[in-house]
């Protein structure tokens, strides 16, 4: 059996007139992410690893912002597709373990709705995924309310070859 670590990072603007969204879910808040698609950090970052760790490049060689058709594109459906081309690949998603940076909103009430979520899209129970919400003491750039970050590793497994 071969098991594959990948390890993922996303950063986004946070900007008036954006809903924000995370971990493939709605937050009340009055700025939102800046991006070419909905800009959801934490599922650019589960998407770069979930990629990384199957060594198929990253999400900007699979879904560019120059194309058109990824314009305000869903970021679940970016991460179902990095999904299927592990799974063509004969990897399957072992787990997951992300950490949003933001000063604000709080976001521990929603952690358990971005869990349910991210693991309805890649098709995996819930105890799977992790999702750990963190400030940075108002240092930086995140600190300064300015944007969010996100953190992820995630591990595959290979299925047998016959």
């Amino acid at each position: 059996m071969s098991i594959r670590v990948g390890f993922g990072y996303d950063v986004h603007r946070l900007v008036h007139g954006r809903k924000l969204i995370l971990g493939g879910i709605e937050i009340p808040f009055e700025l939102g992410l800046d991006g070419h698609s909905d800009a959801d950090v934490l599922l650019h970052a589960i998407t770069d690893a979930v990629l990384g760790a199957a060594a198929l490049g990253d999400i900007g060689s699979h879904f560019p912002d120059t194309d058109a058709a990824y314009k305000d594109a869903d970021s679940g459906k970016l991460l179902e597709k990095a999904i299927q081309l592990i799974r063509d690949e004969g990897y399957d998603l072992n787990n997951i373990d992300a950490t949003v940076a933001a000063q604000a909103p709080k976001l521990r009430e929603y952690i358990d709705s971005m869990r349910r979520a991210i693991a309805g899209i890649c098709g995996v129970s819930v105890g799977m995924v992790s999702v750990k919400a963190t400030t940075t003491e108002k240092l930086g750039f995140v600190g300064a309310g300015e944007g969010m970050e996100a953190y992820a590793v995630c591990t595959l497994i290979q299925r047998n070859q016959s």
